[in-house]
Formats: structure tokens, C-alpha cells, sequence
């Protein structure tokens, strides 16, 4: 299979995708309306929970970590035009929030694993490594990545729900009812309900955001505290084992997926690396952590209505705002969204990129599907694994079985 063959399924869209994707009306590029609103808050089931282990596990400082994810959000939507997503880089920040008794793993090392990432993911793109890279990744691996994030997600999400089974079960009926009416924006309501349901299980939490009072900040330039130590351990302990996730998951996945959803604004492998470079750089400077763009993310702010670039500006403006003005009581603002409430976006955003694997399944036949599944029951495990499990196979199923 040629290369130019294997992006033609993944870049153009089914007709009832299109329908409900839809591409901005032309000559517009991004948009701030209720559903763009809505559909920025669909990927906080992953967000705010990465962001509350940083902060109250590592000891980062929140004014960084949300000054970083704003500029990063805001850069992204405006230009990539699309819900490009910005998400914590996933190995890393599970690596940090439960090592992180261990005393190599501190601040310090977080910032230099996003100096480490930044550094080798622009190499990659500015070398042209990524179009080699991509030609290697034929459709069925880059679908079987697509499947298995989507179930992991799913089962990460019943997880949060099981904190809270009854809420959670309200919740996803009631959303999945909003979702069939176009014209309600469910995520908003859902953050409506989540917040109720908040303030009425923990009766102190109103007496707590009353007394909130802005505080003006700036994140501080971190780097110049970096050892040695710190960057070995940035290095060998945090960034390397992010690389194979960051590839299949953040560049290659959501290059296919992002095509294949709005083929009037594609983007390449090449760009995306380059982005995650320039992201991780700044981020290292203002105290932030490691970020990345990523495949569960776009369906989520797809799932609740994004379709251009304006939801990840509207989300980044906010960051922006909390981190300036409200960063010291963020873990405060945070539980508002209770685990069960995460638990449904993140629900609803593992079944959305799951269904979408659904083309590149009805288009092919044999080893295609041998190779996609095998690739999503690895991603099940580790995305990473996957990404190489379903390279060899692949090959091995176009050459070697063949033979």
C-alpha cells in the first residue's frame, strides 16, 4: 500500500460524519457560539485531574501549569482553526504524580522533561523525520490507535463514575438525552448540574468559594533553578518513556483524526511535532508541565459541539484568567467538577473516538482488521506498545504472510 493510498480513508469523512461535524461556513475560520462554549469543556475529564496531581501531589505551582495550558490553548485554536486539543502529556504526568515520593522526581524535573520533550519533538519535525515517520503508519494502525484510546478512555471514565454511580447515571441520561437536540448546548448544562451537585454534597464548598478573593500573579522563569540532576532525571525518567505515546497518539492519531473530521483544514505530521516542540518550550519557561495535542481530546470538544478553533480559545482564556487571578484557590474551583461529572465527559469522549475508528472497519477487510484490533487491545495496555505492536504487525501482514 502506497503512502499517498493509506491517508485517502482517513482524510476524507463519511457522509453521515460530515453531516454531523459539518465544516465552517466559508471564510470563516473560528467561531464563540454557545456550542463552541460547550464544547471547550470537553476535555476536562482528562485536564483537571492531571492539573490537580501536578499541583497538590508534585508541589508545581498553579499559576504556571495554568498560564502554560492557556497560551497553549490559545495558540492552538487560533491556528489550527479546528478544536485542536492541548492535554497534559499522559506517561509523564502518571509517572510524576506517583513517583513522586521518589526524590529524583520533583518540579524541577517536570520542567526539564518539557525542556527535553520541547527540543526533541522540534528536531523531529525540523528534520523531516515525521514525513518518513507517517508514511510508515498505514490506516490500520492509525484506526487501531484511534479504537483503543477510545476504550480507554471509556474504561477510565466508569472508574470516575464509580465514586458515584447515581450521579453519574443521572448525568450521562440526561446528557446523552440533550445530545439528540442540536440546539441545546449539554455540556453546559452539564456543568450546571455537576456544580449543584457539588455545592449540595459538600455544604462548605459555597462558604469556601465565597470567601475566594482575586490575586494577581505571573508565572516566574523556572529554568534558571534546573541541575543536572534535574535534567537527567527530566530526561531519563519522564521524557523518553512519553515518546512512543507521543508519537502514535498525539502526532500520528490526531493528524488522521483531525483530517478525517474536517478535511477542508488538514494538518500534517510535520506541523504537529513542530507545535509540540514550540508548547513545550514555553511551558518549561513559565513553570508549566509537558503537553501535547492529542486524539481524545479533539473528540471530546467535538462530541459537545466544537467545530472550529474558537472552543480552545475560549477554554485558554480561562486558564489564562485563573491562573493571573485565582490560581491560589484553583483546587478550591476544581471541585465543582466532581469525579462522577468528569467521568461522564470523559465517557462521552471515548465513545465518540471510538465510533469514529467505525470507517477505516467498514472499508477494509481481513488482515486490515486483524491488524486494528490487535493495535487496539495493546492501546488498552499501553499506547506506546501499541504503536510498535501494530507497525510489526502490519508489515509482517503485508510482506511477510505474503510471501
Amino acid at each position: 500500500m502506497k503512502p499517498a493510498e493509506r491517508m485517502t480513508g482517513m482524510q476524507s469523512a463519511s457522509t453521515v460524519e460530515a453531516d454531523v461535524v459539518g465544516a465552517a461556513p466559508a471564510g470563516v475560520r473560528n467561531r464563540f457560539n454557545r456550542f463552541e462554549w460547550a464544547g471547550a469543556f470537553g476535555d476536562l475529564g482528562t485536564l483537571i485531574p492531571f492539573i490537580v496531581g501536578y499541583v497538590s501531589v508534585v508541589g508545581m505551582d498553579p499559576c504556571g501549569v495554568l498560564f502554560a495550558f492557556g497560551l497553549g490553548m490559545v495558540a492552538s485554536g487560533s491556528h489550527y482553526g479546528t478544536p485542536f486539543p492541548v492535554q497534559p502529556m499522559k506517561a509523564i504526568g502518571a509517572i510524576a504524580t506517583a513517583q513522586a515520593g521518589n526524590a529524583a522526581i520533583t518540579a524541577n524535573a517536570v520542567g526539564a522533561a518539557g525542556l527535553v520533550t520541547g527540543v526533541l519533538w522540534l528536531l523531529l519535525g525540523a528534520t523531516g523525520l515525521a514525513k518518513r515517520l507517517s508514511t510508515w503508519v498505514s490506516n490500520a494502525v492509525a484506526s487501531g490507535l484511534v479504537l483503543g484510546l477510545g476504550f480507554g478512555l471509556l474504561l477510565a471514565a466508569i472508574r470516575m463514575m464509580a465514586d458515584g454511580w447515581l450521579l453519574a447515571g443521572a448525568a450521562l441520561t440526561g446528557t446523552l438525552l440533550l445530545l439528540t437536540r442540536p440546539a441545546v448546548p449539554a455540556m453546559l448544562l452539564l456543568i450546571v448540574f455537576g456544580a449543584g451537585a457539588a455545592l449540595f454534597q459538600d455544604p462548605a464548598l459555597a462558604r469556601e468559594l465565597r470567601a475566594i478573593e482575586p490575586q494577581w500573579r505571573l508565572p516566574a522563569f523556572t529554568l534558571a533553578g534546573l541541575s543536572w540532576a534535574d535534567l537527567a532525571a527530566g530526561a531519563l525518567l519522564l521524557a523518553l518513556p512519553q515518546v512512543p505515546l507521543t508519537l502514535g497518539n498525539a502526532v500520528i492519531a490526531t493528524t488522521r483524526e483531525n483530517n478525517r473530521l474536517f478535511p477542508d483544514r488538514p494538518v500534517s505530521e510535520r506541523k504537529l511535532m513542530l507545535s509540540t516542540g514550540v508548547m513545550n518550550l514555553g511551558s518549561a519557561v513559565l513553570g508549566g508541565v509537558p503537553m501535547c495535542h492529542g486524539a481524545g481530546g479533539m473528540a471530546g470538544h467535538v462530541r459537545f459541539g466544537a467545530r472550529t478553533g474558537g472552543a480552545l480559545i475560549i477554554l485558554g482564556a480561562i486558564l489564562l484568567s485563573l491562573a493571573v487571578f485565582f490560581s491560589e484557590s484553583i483546587q478550591t474551583l476544581f471541585r465543582m467538577f466532581p469525579a462522577p461529572i468528569l467521568g461522564v465527559i470523559l465517557f462521552l469522549a471515548g465513545a465518540q473516538l471510538a465510533w469514529g475508528s467505525g470507517t477505516f472497519f467498514k472499508q477494509t477487510r481481513g488482515a486490515g482488521r486483524l491488524v486494528m484490533f490487535a493495535t487496539a487491545a495493546t492501546a488498552l495496555w499501553n499506547v506506546g506498545a501499541a504503536f510498535l505492536v501494530g507497525l510489526t504487525l502490519d508489515y509482517a501482514t503485508r510482506h511477510w504472510l505474503r510471501a
